[in-house]
């Protein structure tokens, strides 16, 4: 973004909307540093143990089994033709599925979760639906609302992909979240 705008500002100077342009080039530029530190912090560590390797998808059963545990009914559902993700989407992908399963388990008071995993060609589609109490009222937030959804949110950023929820055809919370990864 920064370089489009200064680019563009260098070889199409506008009448005195320079200083308007440097405005946004610095917010850009002010943003994507506060990214690259937060990402900088995640990855920093001098603990062995935290460099060990992250999970993925092919570790979702053990995530699923500790909700069953927890006496909610989970059942996984996949469409399309699972393949090797890279790693950045594959971690990410599982520590979505996590969180939506552990928020599942804290707030929603409920019985019975699905997690559908749709493989398109350039894109993996995540759904986790809940027949539990359903998304809070606009103006408001549950109780012990904790940082999960940002989490979320900042997770399928990284990637250019899309977040939504609301209700679900259970009659709960529904997430989708998509992350869209080279072939």
């Amino acid at each position: 973004m920064i370089v489009v705008q200064a680019g563009a500002e260098r070889v199409s100077p506008s009448d005195g909307s320079a200083k308007e342009t440097l405005e946004s080039i610095e917010r850009s530029g002010r943003e994507a540093l506060g990214e690259m530190g937060r990402l900088v912090g995640m990855l920093r560590s001098d603990e062995a143990e935290e460099r060990m390797p992250q999970p993925g998808l092919a570790r979702l059963d053990e995530v699923v089994e500790r909700v069953r545990e927890a006496g909610i009914d989970v059942g996984v559902v996949v469409e399309g033709e699972p393949r090797t993700l890279p790693a950045s989407v594959d971690v990410s992908a599982f520590r979505i599925v996590q969180e939506a399963l552990t928020n599942a388990v804290r707030h929603s008071k409920s019985s019975r979760v699905r997690v559908l995993l749709r493989w398109e060609p350039t894109a993996l589609e995540i759904q986790v639906a809940d027949d539990g109490v359903g998304p809070p009222a606009e103006s408001g937030r549950r109780e012990g609302g904790g940082h999960g959804l940002v989490g979320i949110r900042e997770r399928v950023a990284l990637f250019g992909g899309v977040l939504a929820t609301g209700r679900s055809d259970l009659g709960g919370y529904l997430l989708t979240a998509r992350l869209p990864f080279s072939p």
